[in-house]
């Protein structure tokens, strides 16, 4: 009997050995098989990772790219808007360059350095009547008219009052600027380097060229009508000059009245237009 027993016993424990070894067989390849199942992934997980990390940087670039662009169409715009133009205005503006020098419109190698010529062109004619061509230089840098008028034209020798010579060229100055509501005008008095008189009612060059700009301003504002919050005077005394003060020469070019005016294309072609009929009539 306890030999059964004992015999019972020993095949029931190997009978268990059998089985639990199978199970751990069992589980070892399950642990196996998600041993493999994680690696791979894993590495699908770095693929999609490195993926992910080229297109985040294609988009970078794309962004880039996009903001480089506005920013350039930015700039193109701000030229166009000095350029901007009606057909009838561009029509006036090459029929005034066919009047030109031929030598003096070669260098205009774009439609802004055309226009450039054609209002310094048109504006000259008009307003430097009964002056030397010497008393008045218009040059203008992206539409910004630039007018150097000459000390002779304006005032008599150390003085601030403007003569009767210098009415007609500032009657035509307050029509441009009166045919423009948003305009702002600076006038600069320039002087050259030489010293007061003693004894003068003035101070020194900087009291000079102030007192012309704000007499041109006054004249402006009082006999042409033109809007006095349109307008801004200031004095350079010696301190920007043309050329050196080594020279008579050189110091009557210093002595000036520089007028600064940005212009309304259409309107200020219309109203060249408009004069240049009427003088001919």
């Amino acid at each position: 009997m306890k030999r059964v027993i004992t015999v019972t016993v020993l095949a029931a424990s190997m009978l268990t050995s059998c089985v639990s070894k199978k199970k751990y067989v069992a589980l070892e390849g399950e642990l196996n098989d998600t041993k493999s199942t994680l690696q791979k992934t894993r590495v699908e997980k770095e693929e999609i990772e490195e993926k992910y990390a080229l297109i985040e940087q294609r988009v970078a670039d794309y962004n880039a790219k996009i903001n480089s662009l506005r920013t350039e169409n930015e700039g193109m715009m701000e030229m166009n808007d000095l350029t901007v133009m009606s057909k009838n205005t561009k029509a006036k503006m090459r029929s005034t360059i066919a009047k030109m020098d031929p030598e003096k419109v070669k260098g205009a190698e774009t439609l802004e350095d055309s226009i450039n010529l054609a209002v310094s062109y048109n504006l000259k004619q008009n307003i430097s009547e009964g002056a030397d061509e010497d008393d008045i230089d218009i040059s203008v840098d992206e539409t910004v008219v630039m007018i150097n008028v000459s000390d002779k034209l304006l005032f008599g020798s150390g003085s601030y009052r403007v003569t009767k010579e210098a009415q007609p060229l500032l009657k035509k100055l307050a029509e441009v600027i009166n045919s423009e509501p948003a305009m702002e005008v600076m006038i600069e008095g320039h002087t050259d380097d030489r010293t007061m008189v003693k004894d003068s009612y003035l101070k020194d060059n900087w009291d000079l060229s102030v007192r012309r700009a704000t007499s041109i301003v006054r004249l402006l504002q009082d006999k042409y009508d033109v809007d006095p919050a349109k307008l801004i005077a200031a004095g350079r005394s010696s301190y920007q000059p043309l050329v050196e003060n080594t020279n008579k020469e050189n110091m009557a070019k210093n002595r000036r009245t520089r007028i600064v005016i940005i212009p309304n294309l259409d309107k200020f072609f219309a109203m060249l237009e408009g004069d240049a009929a009427v003088a001919k009539n």
